[in-house]
């Protein structure tokens, strides 16, 4: 797939040439999420990706409480290429696999794989294992139910997408900044997808799965979330305050 047929580069390759023709200098700020997606006819998630990747770049600074303003003119070289995959775009990919691979799954999985998967989520839900122990944990647990399925193409296909979360740049920075929190959620997630599987219930399965995933989607978000809005409340307590202050005086 060449760059350009990448959804979040629409935008990176856009706001790169926006600065090329002077609409904003460095200090400025660039227009909102939002009116970004409108601009370029995009998802939320992938503007998101956008605007981490032009930061990783150092073409742009994430505020918090203010947004998002331009860093520096210097247009980024080859290097950028490497940005690759974005967390967002993954995740979509990862929804449609892993939903088809827990069906699956669930009609082949024996008694010794879902004690393996029982002993995953354990892991996860121990409060004394360090981020790292959980993270390889989930990973684990979702390779398990690949495996479950005794179909070595599925395994290798979730194998490299686990793999890209590490590999691609964009894709392993927006999930740092989105480590901790909503852990027994996920713990949780993983027990329902357990249960359809123990159930061998390959609807419920596919179900459980996508159904995880769209949560994981929803954390990355709000953990990555734009400052804007931040800023917004910030207005908001601040013009709270003042008028306090004002009917307090009087």
């Amino acid at each position: 797939m060449e760059k350009s047929d990448k959804l979040y580069r629409r935008v990176t390759d856009g706001i790169l040439q926006r600065l090329a023709g002077g609409e904003f200098p460095v200090g400025s700020r660039l227009p909102t999420e939002r009116e970004l997606a409108e601009t370029y006819t995009i998802s939320r998630t992938t503007v998101r990706e956008a605007m981490v990747a032009l930061e990783m770049m150092g073409v742009v600074e994430m505020r918090k409480g203010s947004g998002i303003y331009v860093a520096s003119l210097r247009m980024p070289g080859e290097g950028a290429e490497t940005l690759d995959v974005g967390a967002f775009e993954l995740l979509e990919a990862r929804r449609s696999v892993e939903a088809e691979v827990a069906a699956l799954a669930a009609l082949r999985i024996d008694d010794e794989r879902l004690g393996e998967l029982d002993a995953l989520v354990a892991t996860m839900a121990d409060a004394d294992a360090d981020i790292v122990a959980s993270e390889r944990a989930d990973r684990d647990f979702h390779l398990a139910i690949a495996g479950a399925t005794g179909n070595g193409a599925f395994v290798a296909v979730v194998t490299d997408l686990w793999a890209m979360r590490d590999r691609c740049d964009l894709a392993r920075t927006i999930h740092q900044r989105a480590r901790g929190g909503g852990e027994m959620l996920r713990v949780a997630e993983h027990r329902a997808i357990i249960a359809a599987l123990r159930a061998r219930d390959a609807e419920a399965a596919r179900l459980a799965m996508r159904q995880h995933l769209d949560a994981v989607l929803e954390h990355l978000l709000a953990r990555t979330e734009s400052e804007e809005i931040e800023a917004v409340r910030q207005r908001n307590a601040n013009l709270r305050e003042r008028i306090f202050a004002r009917t307090h005086a009087a």
